[in-house]
């Protein structure tokens, strides 16, 4: 079969579809936002293909997988087995780096075991073990026609007077030694100092160095003689020239002491005791109290005081009685008192443990998880740790380098630089070396080549995964999946431009048909109109969002949607609809908001001023320094300044123009709850309105029920069973955790009492069903349920259901409902909005929808700075700031900043070419 046909899906608002997908092909799948693309792509296809794979192994596998459920689809025929590429995190472990998912770290472990030279970490000479055969061919070509000494090293720079060991050595028969550069007999040694350090070496044997079979004998047995008396070193000197070398057959360094453990892969293993460094377990940095989280330093002591204590209790009079002891009273600012006294405090004396030994004893000896998270998000930072300076690894392994650079240092190098060093590495390495790790290196080259080519040039194989955006972990995935090579898989891949520059787009879809040319199918989900036209052929989900989606709108070949009209992807693609150029920029209140000598990560000691009262986007390549400016520095910044928070800043030097607004707000797209009981009505608050109104019920008030009973949270109203979450956590212990219905509620989450009260016809479970579109009608009557309903209609969120549960909302949908809960609250006009790539997962209908809604703040005086990549958010902003030139140490400079016009007329701006094309009408 040339196709996968799909027939009758109906998986969430799916309206009984059949489509047609060629194999061997890339095919999209568009339409708005909630129409369905997902329910299509993920959750029928994918996971379709993934449960007839695990159907076919052996029933002993599959009792620890457990069954898959299958979609609610008729048949699916032409299926092969199928991988997801989603947008979901790769892992929360704070061991796992780029470099250990992608598994190029394991490739570099044994590079490093194989070829690596070790070095002493504390003098830096080249530690080198071989063998006797080795040493005396060395000897051979180094020395010949040289007079020699081979010397065993008795003592080197070790203080005593070694009367004995001369004495030890005169009854072996030995006859010379030589004792600070002197050459003494053994019987006539002078009486030494023994508190001055001594070189002390015995002279195995003179000799000069000829090509004799007779001399090479004699000098195969000396060599053995010294290395035996010296535990594994000869010291070989030209008498002449007073030149020495050393060899030995241990990896250990002569002068300090130093022995290098046996050099294996696992020696490069920060997630193996033998290889981790002993301070932090490898991970690179250590749990500390933070004493400015265990007391405020501006007030009086008692205070001050962030610990959990009674007024009388046993802490204030362990403090007081300090007090006395070292001075300082009760009413004095606790960063004013005797260093004495703050020192006690925090760290104890002989009647008190001191507040951060207190602090570390409740969390180590906590027996709740719960107890142990909330002293760790109080009062622990993560610092470096000292012994490895963040590297991870033990000493020994740092100390193994290829070309002048170890293994960590090679992996904090942006993967272009590692691609690049892997390159010249193979011309360099000589042939003897080269033969042992050409497959190696090749594999190596490889696997960076692809990272390189999914626009990840910048990242490097050190960086933590969960610092990781939803797009950068998806395509470090796809990168993998090409250098597995499989074929005859359907790809299913969920929005992999999501954070991608445009410069980066061509780059991601040549290897999105380079999978495809593998003999793959590949299906993605996609909004990006560079990604649609490049496609062979477009499935077109529609014609709206939610109940009004699920249809198949356009179906077919790329080329041949010129003559239909009739699916909004289409019309956008056509140009009949398009997001229009403002008429006019704003130039803002006159006043700016400025942020001097901005350093962290690879920002550049930048000044930026942001224009307030106007609609900023913050541009640039990926990597180019945005996050870093304004998620990492700008945002903690003003926290800190307006709302007296505690947030680690960027480096900076100052921060000016504070004075003229009032609050930030930062709508990212973290979750809006981690479990199931949160969702859009609880968030948003709208659900606190709707349970008043039912509690005004008639019914509701004969019998007595208050608001409180509608609340699936709290006993009384709720279903017990589930304790009101419609749902029941299985866990799978090494599985993770499986979610089922609630068999007494049917996932309705309230019990039957509760569900009697109705409201026009319908119960409280009835309305955490509906969607915000059928909502807004149902409550049309009712303002304060009616005016939050809006708002989440207007970022175009028509389509989520109420009651829907915040872990399965994306990234983007989260953050519309934060913008919706921000936007229905009364505005001062002095409000900073800080928005991070608002249109991850946005149709080109939705995105005029979101910048209609962002234009409406910025119009009551508010600012809105957007990191964005999407060139019809940034055509329509009053000001953008473009970072670069590139990304990773590349970037971190202001490349261009002023209108998009100015942007685009910008000749070192990569961005300001994009942003000309689509001013000039020319995208696509």
């Amino acid at each position: 079969m040339d196709y996968i046909i799909v027939r009758g899906a109906k998986v969430h608002n799916l309206k009984n579809i059949t489509v047609k997908i060629p194999k061997n092909k890339l095919t999209v799948i568009t339409g708005l936002s909630g129409s369905g693309k997902s329910s299509l792509a993920l959750d029928t296809i994918y996971v379709e293909g993934q449960r007839r794979y695990l159907e076919s192994l052996s029933s002993y596998a599959r009792q620890f997988i457990g069954n898959l459920k299958k979609p609610e689809v008729e048949s699916i025929e032409g299926l092969s087995p199928s991988i997801a590429i989603d947008q979901k995190s790769v892992s929360h472990n704070p061991r796992s780096t780029v470099g250990t998912v992608t598994e190029i770290y394991d490739l570099l472990r044994v590079l490093y075991a194989k070829i690596g030279e070790a070095y002493c970490y504390k003098c830096g000479r080249k530690l080198e073990k071989l063998s006797v055969d080795e040493i005396v061919k060395d000897i051979m070509e180094n020395f010949d026609d040289s007079r020699i000494y081979v010397e065993s090293p008795i003592a080197i720079e070790k203080k005593g007077t070694f009367k004995d060991i001369f004495e030890k050595l005169l009854e072996k028969g030995y006859a010379r030694i030589e004792i600070d550069g002197e050459v003494y007999r053994l019987e006539e040694t002078p009486e030494l100092n023994k508190n001055v350090r001594h070189n002390i070496f015995l002279i195995v044997d003179r000799l000069r160095i000829k090509n004799d079979e007779n001399i090479k004998h004699r000098l195969f047995d000396s060599v053995e003689i010294a290395l035996r008396e010296s535990n594994g070193f000869v010291y070989i000197k030209n008498v002449d020239t007073n030149e020495v070398k050393i060899y030995s057959e241990k990896m250990m360094c002569p002068t300090c002491g130093v022995s290098m453990p046996e050099i294996n892969p696992k020696l490069f293993s920060f997630n193996s005791p033998y290889g981790a460094c002993d301070r932090c377990h490898g991970l690179g940095f250590t749990l500390e109290v933070d004493e400015k989280k265990v007391i405020d330093f501006e007030k009086p002591v008692l205070e001050a005081i962030n610990i959990g204590h009674k007024e009388d209790g046993w802490i204030p009079q362990r403090i007081k009685k300090i007090l006395k002891i070292y001075g300082g009273d009760l009413k004095t600012p606790f960063k004013d008192l005797p260093e004495e006294t703050q020192e006690a405090i925090l760290y104890g004396t002989t009647f008190f443990d001191g507040l951060i030994p207190i602090v570390r004893q409740r969390y180590e000896y906590s027996t709740s998880e719960d107890t142990r998270q909330w002293y760790l998000d109080k009062f622990f930072v993560e610092n470096t740790c000292h012994e490895c300076g963040g590297k991870r690894l033990r000493k020994e392994a740092l100390s193994i380098l290829i070309d002048g650079v170890n293994i960590i240092d090679f992996t904090e190098m942006p993967i272009s630089d590692e691609y690049e060093f892997i390159k010249k590495l193979r011309k360099k390495l000589p042939e003897k070396k080269l033969e042992i790790v050409k497959d190696l290196i090749e594999e190596l080259e490889k696997r960076l080549q692809f990272l390189n080519e999914v626009g990840l040039s910048y990242i490097s194989l050190s960086r933590n995964v969960k610092t990781l955006s939803g797009g950068e972990a998806q395509r470090i995935r796809l990168a993998t999946q090409i250098g597995s090579g499989l074929t005859g898989v359907t790809y299913v891949l969920d929005e992999p431009t999501i954070g991608l520059h445009q410069s980066d787009n061509e780059k991601l879809i040549s290897t999105l048909k380079r999978l495809r040319d593998l003999g793959n199918t590949v299906i993605v989900v996609e909004h990006d109109e560079d990604v649609i036209r490049s496609a062979d052929y477009l499935i077109d989900i529609g014609p709206a969002a939610g109940i009004n989606g699920g249809r198949v709108v356009y179906q077919g070949p790329i080329e041949n949607i010129i003559s239909d009209t009739n699916s909004l992807t289409i019309q956008y693609l056509k140009k009949i609809k398009k997001i229009e150029v403002p008429k006019e920029r704003r130039k803002g209140n006159g006043k700016f908001l400025t942020l001097y000598g901005a350093r962290h990560n690879n920002l550049k000691n930048i000044n930026v001023s942001f224009p307030l009262g106007t609609f900023i986007c913050v541009t640039g390549v990926s990597g180019s320094g945005k996050s870093s400016l304004i998620i990492d520095t700008l945002y903690p910044a003003l926290m800190n300044a307006l709302h007296k928070t505690k947030h680690r800043t960027g480096e900076f030097d100052r921060l000016e123009g504070l004075e003229n607004i009032d609050k930030v707000i930062a709508i990212d797209q973290s979750p809006i709850g981690r479990t199931p009981r949160s969702n859009p009505a609880t968030y948003t608050k709208v659900f606190d309105e709707i349970r008043k109104l039912f509690a005004m019920t008639p019914l509701a008030k004969a019998r007595g029920y208050t608001p409180g009973r509608f609340s699936f949270n709290v006993k009384g109203g709720r279903c017990e069973h589930c304790q009101g979450q419609g749902i029941l956590k299985v866990e799978m212990l090494f599985l993770p955790d499986v979610y089922v219905q609630c068999d007494v509620c049917n996932g309705k989450r309230y019990n039957s009492e509760t569900l009697q009260i109705t409201y026009k016809d319908k119960n409280i479970a009835d309305i955490l069903d509906m969607t915000v579109e059928e909502a807004l009608e149902f409550f049309k009557n009712i303002p304060n349920i009616y005016s939050t309903l809006k708002v989440l209609y207007d970022v175009g969120l028509s389509y989520i259901k109420l009651g829907q549960p915040a872990t399965t909302l994306s990234g983007g949908e989260a953050q519309r409902i934060k913008l919706a809960s921000e936007l229905k609250k009364r505005a001062t006009g002095k409000t900073v909005y800080i928005l991070d790539e608002p249109t991850v997962g946005l149709h080109f209908e939705d995105v005029k929808k979101l910048i209609n809604v962002l234009n409406k703040l910025v119009d009551k005086g508010n600012t809105v700075i957007v990191i964005e990549h999407n060139l019809d958010v940034i055509k329509s902003a009053d000001y953008v700031i473009d970072l670069g030139p590139e990304g990773g140490k590349n970037g971190g400079y202001i490349v261009a900043e002023g209108t998009p016009e100015d942007i685009a007329n910008s000749k070192s701006s990569l961005t300001g070419k994009y942003i000309k094309m689509v001013l000039e009408g020319k995208n696509g």
